[in-house]
């Protein structure tokens, strides 16, 4: 690819120059051009459509959780319908929104854009990943209409193998999402491998870039360990065979290690690509060079590391030995320090910068604030003494949202509203996507700082009945959970709004300096249609906002170039 000094172009610097036929959105038209395209970004784009409903679903489930808890007895469901609904709402969050939500709908669009690639290295395999995760995903669902589980989104033995309901569907389903899961990590490594153009070098790559490297190792080396578990725990149940189950001659604790082997790190498939969303949006909405560039693409690869150590501390009560929860403890402390280096250089950027309060950097600050917050109350949880008090409590259930919640679901929105004049060719209004974000940020402390102190007095999580002191405390956090659900269909309704009535977008409306913004917006079937300016990612020096376009433009063009 071409990367040396753009031509002179007869077009509109910083906005399409293709109709509405030109783009990738409608080049091919018909349920069948998009169900078997080898374009990453409609195969991001049919991602993006499955994610967010399983992300309704999902939270009407929780919905329903938290109106159930209004009162301290029976408020609109029984108990086991309680413990279906807990359990459901748990395996969708986070094995159909949560871990694919960033890299497979947004990374998928994003990375080769970002490369100035024309796709990922490998787009069959990439159409393979959605058709897998479509099948897990109408498995879920399946085992819902088959009566459900209640065994909780963990799955824990001896009690998933012995239980009435679909353990065996929803389980397969997770294993069927994890080779989806692979099959996107590997394409994200080959891709960030072979495609990168001539001049981006490790340390020339945007971070996000970086973000999705590091999560793409995770999958690719822990998912086998969660399909591997799986497997087990199906053959115990329909075979008998006995693995987990100590009537059968197995350990129930083994079913925790290799639980957790995964699901540890994949809290860091989760929040890794979160990270680097506010690593790109930091920068573009101070209009300042990222701070400490390569301290935060180190602490990328220190998570990942680190992520595979650390699983034990999810067992401190579980009889393990003296010593191993002193070292799972100590490493727990360690796992700090990477994401820390990130808080503060992110803040470090932000100090002194010309900060555009526009939605995606709101989110991005709530992201900062929340995850923070999360961080912090995990140093309670690696301490062994207090552990101990708060194991299975609802101070538990705060500070794992505060983390995957605050952290995943707040970038994730961000980098949407990012990139989706990007994605669309339409704008939002601002007015209303900054109302979305500050409900969304109130009705999430709302809903789950009450839980550290309600955790903090003994209340434990997934309780159908509890004491009635505990009654306001459950009350604050539903109404909270209401006022969140406000500002997310706020969020969702300005999106759809702008496709049906947003201007044009500009090819640069929020003046980055990735290689994704020079393509159009929405970008051709082949992305890029003639010579790219190869430059510093975070260089915002040679732009100036251009009012004829409304977006950001090379400094100096002239209007003649300007304008059409």
């Amino acid at each position: 690819m071409n990367t040396g000094a753009t031509t002179t172009a007869d077009h509109v610097p910083g906005t399409a120059t293709h109709d509405d036929h030109g783009n990738y959105l409608t080049c091919d038209k018909g349920f069948r051009s998009w169900i078997l395209t080898l374009d990453h970004k409609r195969i991001g784009v049919m991602y993006l459509g499955m994610i967010l409903f399983s992300f309704l679903v999902g939270g009407i489930m929780a919905l329903l959780v938290r109106t159930e808890l209004l009162t301290p007895t029976q408020t609109i469901m029984s108990a086991d319908d309680y413990n279906r609904m807990f359990t459901l709402h748990g395996a969708v969050m986070i094995f159909l929104f949560i871990i694919p939500g960033i890299p497979a709908a947004l990374g998928n669009f994003v990375l080769p854009l970002m490369l100035g690639a024309k796709d990922v290295a490998l787009p069959r395999l990439n159409l393979a990943s959605f058709h897998i995760y479509a099948v897990g995903a109408v498995m879920a669902v399946l085992s819902i209409l088959l009566g459900g589980v209640d065994t909780g989104w963990t799955f824990y033995t001896p009690y998933s193998t012995t239980t009435n309901g679909a353990v065996i569907m929803v389980t397969m389903s997770v294993f069927v999402l994890g080779f989806s899961s692979i099959f996107t990590g590997i394409n994200f490594i080959v891709t960030v491998h072979k495609m990168r153009p001539a001049g981006m070098g490790w340390f020339k790559m945007p971070l996000m870039l970086w973000a999705l490297y590091s999560t793409a190792i995770i999958q690719v080396l822990a998912t086998p360990v969660l399909a591997i578990t799986v497997l087990l725990l199906v053959a115990e149940r329909a075979l008998g065979i006995g693995i987990f189950d100590p009537a059968l001659g197995g350990d129930p604790v083994l079913f925790q290690h290799f639980f957790w082997f995964y699901s540890h790190p994949a809290v860091y498939i989760m929040i890794l690509p979160a990270m680097g969303i506010i690593s790109e949006l930091v920068a573009v909405y101070c209009r300042k060079p990222i701070f400490g560039y390569k301290a935060i693409a180190y602490s990328s690869i220190a998570i990942a590391i680190f992520s595979f150590l650390v699983w034990g501390h999810h067992m401190f009560v579980s009889g393990q030995s003296d010593l191993a929860t002193v070292i799972f403890s100590a490493l727990t402390f360690s796992v700090s320090i990477p994401s820390a280096v990130k808080v503060f250089n992110w803040l470090s950027t932000m100090y002194r910068g010309s900060i555009k309060m526009d939605a995606p950097m709101l989110y991005t600050m709530s992201f900062i604030v929340l995850f923070g917050i999360g961080g912090l109350t995990g140093l309670f949880l690696a301490t062994l003494s207090t552990d101990v008090h708060l194991h299975d409590t609802y101070f538990i259930v705060a500070h794992f949202h505060y983390t995957m919640m605050g952290g995943t679901m707040i970038a994730f929105l961000a980098g949407l509203y990012h990139w989706w004049p990007k994605m669309f060719g339409r704008m939002y209004s601002m007015k209303w996507a900054n109302i979305g974000a500050t409900l969304v940020f109130i009705g999430f402390n709302l809903t789950f700082f009450i839980q550290f102190i309600m955790g903090s007095k003994g209340m434990p999580r997934r309780y159908f009945n509890y004491p009635p002191e505990f009654e306001i405390y459950h009350q604050i956090s539903s109404i909270g959970s209401y006022v969140l659900a406000v500002g997310l269909f706020v969020a969702g309704g300005v999106l759809v709004h702008s496709l049906l009535a947003g201007r044009r977008a500009p090819r640069n409306p929020c003046g980055g300096a990735t290689l994704e913004w020079q393509a159009d917006s929405p970008p051709i079937h082949h992305n890029f249609d003639e010579p790219l300016v190869l430059t510093d990612p975070y260089d915002y020096s040679g732009q100036e906002w251009d009012e004829t376009v409304q977006g950001y433009v090379i400094a100096g063009a002239s209007k003649e170039t300007s304008s059409t």
